[in-house]
């Protein structure tokens, strides 16, 4: 008889267990939120809404949304996963009471986002403390991506309408706070777009970055010390000017199209003009040069703006565009960054690539789809994703080192967060301990203990 190799082991399953915590690990995204006052500051800010005589807080209900959908929820009724371990969430309202937390909110317009954005923004400024040298704004300047997102919708929503791409839903657009290649990034600001707003629409990245600049503390307002990064759906006049306006305290990294003007003056650079292009570690990037321009190309654009060119050996079975010239992808940027080398210029712009990651990271917590069916429900849905990724980023910013600091929300989910534990009672305390075996115990142990080492918001 041969050896049977590579079976499961065979168990029985049953029901009526107890002393063991599901999703124990998500002790950590609550003592985030406890630890950095999120709880008190998000309560206070939506005390309005508190009913009299409600059993639960409004600003408790909206956080334990968003925990459930850092978990990995995709709905309003997914918090039901907290609500059957209250040893760790505490007390979770129904899901009827959190739907009409939710419609109220929506019918309650700018006033109730407006609250929900000045309480994120309090606690972000302090967190960022709490994170010293780990910050995102530990090299003195703060980065701000915008770009846009295509969300499905498969339902007539409010608001759905054919994208770009040929598909049916909305076109939000996103800002997010660059973390740089030892971290994730944090949203600052989601405005929810019909599925057919254009890209280029001006207005659009104006009030994305008026939201994002409002969620950056005041001392990154001033000196230029925050720099807004967008792609070439950004590089429109208007844009450009309201940014410049803002010039005396704000730099700016916008993609340009590459017109036929820009072609021409291009093809007339000289050779010793092209610098040649480099990487993170400052060792040159083989087969990519950049140029500034400076000529008639630049006429009527804002005065003080640099036009920086990319020329580059395209990849194998890549397909050049009209505007490519000698067998070169060409792509350009605009900036008002003076005193920095144009390759540096360059790699910088370039390294806005890093908000792809935080989009994607964005899909799988909460914006694979909009769950609810009014405009108004999912710019608050759009908010809790906001707040959910805020956890997912000041935790690893508090309490995570090492490669565990990169993790993006599925591999945090897997490996922290899924983690059982069972609950212990001694001396009046309780515990969750978990398994030896988890090749990921330590890890979370010790990052409670960084976490319950932070001052106490009181």
């Amino acid at each position: 008889m041969s050896k049977h190799i590579g079976s499961y082991p065979r168990v029985r399953v049953s029901g009526g267990g107890g002393g063991v915590v599901s999703q124990a690990g998500g002790v950590l995204l609550v003592e985030t939120a406890r630890r950095t006052g999120l709880v008190a500051v998000l309560s206070s800010a939506l005390a309005p809404w508190r009913k009299p005589r409600a059993v639960h807080d409004p600003g408790k209900i909206l956080l334990d949304v968003a925990l459930a959908v850092a978990l990995g929820g995709d709905c309003l009724a997914d918090v039901g996963v907290l609500r059957v371990e209250p040893v760790v969430f505490g007390p979770v309202a129904s899901d009827p009471t959190v739907s009409r937390l939710v419609d109220t909110l929506a019918g309650s317009g700018p006033r109730a986002l407006a609250a929900i954005r000045r309480a994120r923004a309090e606690v972000r400024e302090h967190v960022w403390k709490l994170a010293g040298d780990a910050a995102p704004d530990a090299g003195g300047e703060v980065i701000v991506d915008i770009d846009g997102v295509l969300v499905l919708a498969h339902s007539e929503e409010q608001d759905a309408a054919k994208t770009w791409k040929k598909t049916f839903g909305h076109h939000p657009l996103f800002a997010f706070v660059d973390h740089g290649p030892d971290g994730a990034g944090e949203p600052v600001a989601g405005l929810l777009r019909p599925g057919n707003a254009g890209s280029n629409t001006a207005a659009d990245h104006i009030e994305a970055a008026r939201l994002a600049l409002a969620q950056v503390p005041k001392k990154y307002r001033r000196g230029r010390r925050t720099l807004i990064r967008t792609d070439s759906a950004g590089g429109t006049h208007d844009f450009l000017n309201w940014l410049t306006t803002r010039g005396r305290w704000l730099s700016y990294s916008v993609g340009m199209t590459i017109t036929e003007a820009v072609h021409q003056t291009v093809l007339k650079i000289p050779a010793p003009a092209w610098t040649p292009a480099v990487e993170p570690g400052g060792e040159v990037r083989d087969g990519a040069w950049v140029a500034e321009l400076a000529s008639d190309v630049l006429t009527g654009w804002p005065k003080g703006m640099r036009l920086i060119i990319r020329k580059e050996r395209p990849h194998p079975g890549a397909q050049l565009r009209f505007t490519d010239a000698d067998g070169m992808r060409l792509t350009c940027f605009a900036t008002n960054t003076t005193h920095v080398p144009i390759a540096a210029l360059e790699l910088r712009h370039r390294q806005r690539a890093r908000a792809e990651d935080r989009i994607r990271a964005a899909r799988d917590t909460g914006l694979r789809n909009l769950p609810l069916h009014r405009s108004a429900q999912n710019q608050v849905w759009l908010e809790i994703v906001q707040l959910a990724l805020d956890l997912l980023a000041w935790m690893p910013m508090l309490a995570l080192t090492g490669p565990a600091r990169r993790w993006e929300p599925k591999r945090m989910r897997l490996r922290l967060f899924s983690a059982a534990a069972q609950l212990v009672t001694t001396g009046r305390r309780r515990y969750l301990r978990l398994a030896r075996h988890w090749p990921w115990t330590d890890v979370i142990t010790t990052a409670f203990a960084r976490l319950h080492a932070l001052p106490d918001p009181g």
